[in-house]
């Protein structure tokens, strides 16, 4: 028992020296190290001022969206508003053909006739 342990010792010791072997050393590690965090950070600092820029174009895009939804809308609500008052059944005719002129297919087509 005491060959086993020492031989699993001695790997053990082995494997320390291989680990300190290859261990980087100190001043070109820290210095690396200093360097991955300074761009660490500065890549931070840019995303964060990039993300700022784009919120404040969206934020600045609203009104000039919402302008322009409300024109479509006034134009859709032009479109589809009826008459006010004048005749109920002349209204209703002309709805309906409004309706039936809507649902037309353009462009050339045949009718077949069963004759």
């Amino acid at each position: 028992m005491t060959d086993r342990q020492h031989n699993a010792w001695q790997a053990a010791q082995q494997w320390r020296e291989r680990a300190r072997q290859a261990r980087p050393s100190q001043g070109a590690g820290g210095l690396k190290l200093l360097a991955t965090w300074l761009l660490f950070g500065v890549m931070m600092i840019v995303g964060t001022l990039l993300g700022l820029f784009f919120l404040i174009v969206g934020w600045a895009m609203l009104p000039f969206l919402r302008h322009r939804m409300k024109k479509r809308a006034e134009a859709f609500r032009a479109e589809h508003a009826r008459p006010a008052g004048g005749n109920g059944a002349q209204d209703g005719a002309q709805t309906r053909d409004n309706a039936r002129s809507s649902r037309v297919l353009e462009g050339d087509y045949q009718v077949k006739s069963d004759d």
